[in-house]
């Protein structure tokens, strides 16, 4: 629901949540030099696989820039580009601000702030939840390793 709402929100643009996703940690101060390829990601809480396919279809629409890292020829920085600032700032950004206002019109102050805590408590679940997941698949991979070597 949230997915499909707030797809709706900025449709008019040519957006996803997912690519607003990434146009917002682009838009970032820290961000103003571009971000790695597995930085977003990480920061994004996706997969490099899942990462690659978005951007590429964000620098196809001229909303991203790909460059190589001059520190490290193997790896790319990804720039948002005078375009996709554009559609960030001037088109998408105060439609997304709407977007929020208006599904959170109803709460309270404090209801805002318990459900901040509730939904940072629950994020912090699931990134306890996702580097177990990550052990328990080393832990099988070498398991079956081990199994394959006898």
């Amino acid at each position: 629901m949230l997915h499909k709402t707030g797809s709706r929100a900025v449709e008019a643009e040519g957006l996803t949540t997912q690519q607003w996703a990434v146009l917002g940690a682009l838009s970032r101060q820290e961000a103003a030099a571009g971000m790695g390829v597995g930085e977003l990601a990480k920061y994004l809480m996706v997969s490099r696989q899942n990462l690659a396919g978005l951007i590429g279809r964000m620098e196809r629409d001229g909303h991203l820039e790909i460059a190589s890292d001059t520190r490290d020829r193997r790896s790319r920085i990804v720039m948002m580009t005078e375009s996709g600032r554009h559609v960030w700032e001037v088109l998408a950004r105060p439609k997304i601000v709407a977007f929020y206002k208006e599904v959170l019109a109803d709460f309270s102050i404090n209801d805002t702030a318990h459900a901040l805590h509730y939904l940072l408590k629950m994020l912090e679940g699931m990134k306890h939840l996702y580097k177990k997941q990550r052990k328990d698949q080393h832990e099988d991979q070498a398991n079956r390793d081990e199994y394959r070597a006898e």
